[in-house]
């Protein structure tokens, strides 16, 4: 598998970062997971062509998450690409027939086929050798993080969230007060997680390094993951990326490292 970073940002402009986007390719397929605001520019700005994708996985509906969905849909209508799927929580297909109704000079020219997944279930997108796991999230909305196993590789991409016993399931970690691992999978390659604000900056429904530590070392008696990308990093982060990293490192075999726009990673 591959990894490239598309956005690493939120809502909230700042430079060199837009919102929320990243593409695994797994058997030479890219898979979108998430499209917010500026990814369409960026996937044209990397390796790839907007054209080459056809699947997206959503890990919930906020915009910074999902604004350039309609556009990249555009984007490939315009070039003679009109089919996609789009998987998603609960609602995605209301979001999706509301869009619809809004931009009526759209309907009935493309084949937009939505299925929502919920925690729990397993899914593959047609014609990828691969296995999506889904788990709910702590956060203001439902959503979604998921573990994607392929050829031996493992990676888990958080979402928007808390640190929780579900995401951290999804890494098959060891622990107490009810930590353990879905059906009993094993380790994880990467682990892309978000880490939204600094040390000591007091937030719900989000991540900072303080607490991903502390919830480790409070449930985790082990955790089985190689290498820690931090994204979705708001405004408030600049300046203190280096010492988020260190705050982590310890936990991480291959240690943390903070993602950034375009970057790209195997696994």
């Amino acid at each position: 598998m591959k990894i490239t970073f598309l956005g690493t940002g939120v809502a909230i402009p700042q430079p060199g970062r837009v919102q929320s986007g990243m593409i695994i390719e797994i058997d030479s397929k890219p898979i979108l997971f998430d499209c917010g605001g500026g990814v369409l520019n960026r996937i044209f700005e990397s390796s790839y062509n907007h054209t080459d994708i056809d699947t997206i996985v959503l890990s919930h509906l906020h915009l910074d998450h999902v604004a350039d969905v309609l556009c990249l849909i555009k984007a490939n209508w315009l070039c003679d690409k009109t089919d996609v799927t789009i998987y998603g929580p609960k609602g995605t297909q209301q979001w999706i027939s509301s869009l619809f109704e809004v931009y009526g000079y759209m309907q009935g020219k493309v084949d937009i086929n939505v299925i929502e997944v919920a925690a729990g279930e397993v899914f593959a997108p047609d014609g990828v050798n691969c296995e999506i796991t889904c788990a709910s999230g702590v956060h203001s909305v439902p959503s979604l993080g998921y573990r994607i196993e392929s050829g031996g590789a493992t990676v888990v991409y958080s979402g928007d969230t808390e640190p929780c016993d579900t995401i951290m399931g999804l890494c098959g970690v060891d622990g107490v007060d009810g930590v353990g691992g879905v059906g009993g999978v094993g380790g994880v390659d990467v682990l892309v997680h978000e880490c939204s604000f600094p040390i000591g900056f007091e937030v719900t429904n989000h991540t900072t390094p303080d607490m991903l530590a502390s919830y480790i070392g409070e449930h985790c008696r082990e955790i089985n993951v190689n290498r820690l990308y931090l994204t979705h990093l708001y405004p408030h982060m600049q300046g203190h990326e280096r010492e988020s990293v260190e705050f982590l490192q310890q936990y991480f075999k291959g240690g943390a490292r903070v993602a950034f726009d375009l970057l790209e990673i195997e696994v």
